[in-house]
C-alpha cells in the first residue's frame, strides 16, 4: 500500500476493483471518499508521468475539466457577497461590448451564465442536436493554438457571433462559453486576473493551497500528466496541445485529491467561503431532468448529493458531496474513459 493509502474493512471490495482497473491500465488516478469520522477510502494508482514511470501519488495535481466550474461559481457568488456583483444585472450593463458577444442578449444575467439557462451560443456545444455541436474538444486546438488561450477574452472570438440557442431563463442548456464570459465579467467588476481573483478569494481561504492554474507548457513538480487515448502500439501522447494552455472560468484549475476534497466539504457542511457562498451554491435553480436540477455552480441531485463532473481530452474527475451521510467522494483521473468504472465501484460501496 502507498504512503497515506487507507482502506476501511468494508471498502475491500471497492479498493480490489480500482487495483484491477488499475492493472488492466483502465485507471489511472486518486480516489478519496471520506465520512465525517475520517477516511474510508484513500488510494492512489496508475502512472502519473509515463515517460518516467513515475507512479500516482496523493500529492500530484490533476486537470480537472469542468468540475472547475464550482471554483468559478464560487468567486463570483463571493464577489456578489462583498456587493462587488449583481447577480440579476444585466450583463451588458457591466462588461463593455468590446469583451462580450455580438449575440449577447441584453437580458442574460450573471444568475443566467451561473445556472446554465443563458441561451448563450457556446464555442464548445455539447449538445449533438444542436448545429454548433462540437464532437472533438480538441479539434478545437488545431485551428486556434491551444498556447493562446490565456485569458477568458482570448476565447471571444470563438463565441462572438454564435447564435443564442434558447431565450434567457427559458431552459437548463449547458454552455462552457457562459462561465468563461462570467471570468471576463468577475475581472471587469474585481480588477483582478480570473485565475489570481480565484486563488486569492477560493483556493487559499479554503486551504486548498497545493493546486491551483498551471500552464501546460510550464514544468511543475508533482503533476499527473493527462494521457490522450493509446493507439495499438503507438506512443503515449499527453494533452498539451488538446486542451487550453491555462485553465479559465469553464474549467482546467489542476487539483489535489485532497484540496478536492476540502472544497467538496466546506461546500457540503456549508462553511465555504463564510456560508453565504455554499448557500447560495447549493439554492436549486432549473430543473435537468427527474434526477437532478442545476444549483450555482454545481448539481444538486434527488438522491441528496451535489457535486460536478468534467471532462477534457486526458482528463476525467469527478467531486460530489453526499448530504444524507455526510460523505465526500473525489476521483480524479489523468486519462479517458475512466471515471465511469471507478464511480461504479465506489457507488456500490456507498450502497453498502
Amino acid at each position: 500500500m502507498n504512503e497515506h493509502e487507507h482502506v476501511a474493512p468494508e471498502w475491500d471490495d471497492a479498493a480490489d476493483t480500482l487495483r484491477g482497473l488499475a492493472a488492466r491500465d483502465r485507471f489511472s488516478g486518486a480516489v478519496v471518499v471520506e465520512g465525517s469520522d475520517g477516511p474510508r477510502l484513500r488510494l492512489a494508482l496508475g502512472v502519473a508521468d509515463r515517460a518516467a514511470g513515475r507512479p500516482v501519488t496523493f500529492r500530484d495535481r490533476f486537470g480537472t475539466a469542468s468540475v472547475s466550474k464550482m471554483l468559478t461559481a464560487a468567486v463570483v457568488l463571493d464577489a456578489h457577497v462583498a456587493g462587488l456583483l449583481d447577480l440579476d444585472a444585466p450583463v451588458v450593463d457591466l462588461l463593455p461590448a468590446v469583451r462580450r458577444p455580438r449575440t449577447l442578449d441584453p437580458r442574460v444575467t450573471a444568475r443566467h451564465l451561473l445556472t446554465h439557462t443563458s441561451g448563450v451560443g457556446d464555442y464548445a456545444e455539447e449538445d449533438d442536436t444542436q448545429p454548433g455541436f462540437v464532437p472533438d474538444y480538441a479539434a478545437l486546438w488545431r485551428t486556434t493554438p491551444s498556447v493562446t488561450m490565456e485569458r477568458p477574452d482570448d476565447f471571444l472570438p470563438l463565441y462572438a457571433d454564435l447564435p443564442p440557442v434558447d431565450e434567457p431563463g427559458a431552459a437548463f442548456h449547458y454552455c462552457n462559453s457562459g462561465y468563461v464570459l462570467l471570468a471576463a465579467l468577475l475581472e471587469e467588476v474585481t480588477g483582478d486576473a480570473f485565475v489570481d481573483r480565484v486563488t486569492e478569494r477560493v483556493l487559499r481561504p479554503t486551504g486548498m493551497t497545493s493546486s491551483g492554474y498551471l500552464r501546460l507548457d510550464e514544468a511543475h513538480p508533482d503533476v499527473a500528466t493527462g494521457y490522450l487515448p493509446r493507439r495499438r502500439d503507438a506512443a503515449w501522447r499527453s494533452n498539451v496541445l488538446a486542451v487550453p494552455v491555462v485553465g479559465g472560468g469553464d474549467g482546467g484549475c489542476f487539483l489535489t485529491a485532497d484540496d478536492a476534497t476540502r472544497f467538496a466539504r466546506a461546500l457540503g457542511d456549508g462553511t465555504l467561503l463564510g456560508g453565504e457562498v455554499a448557500r447560495l451554491m447549493r439554492t436549486p435553480g432549473p430543473r435537468i431532468d427527474v434526477d437532478a436540477s442545476m444549483g450555482h455552480g454545481v448539481y444538486v441531485l434527488e438522491d441528496g448529493a451535489l457535486g460536478h463532473d468534467g471532462r477534457d481530452p486526458g482528463v476525467e474527475a469527478y467531486v460530489r458531496y453526499d448530504v444524507p451521510t455526510d460523505t465526500t467522494v473525489v476521483i480524479l483521473c489523468n486519462g479517458e474513459d475512466m471515471l465511469d468504472g471507478a464511480w461504479r465501484a465506489v457507488r456500490e460501496a456507498l450502497r453498502g
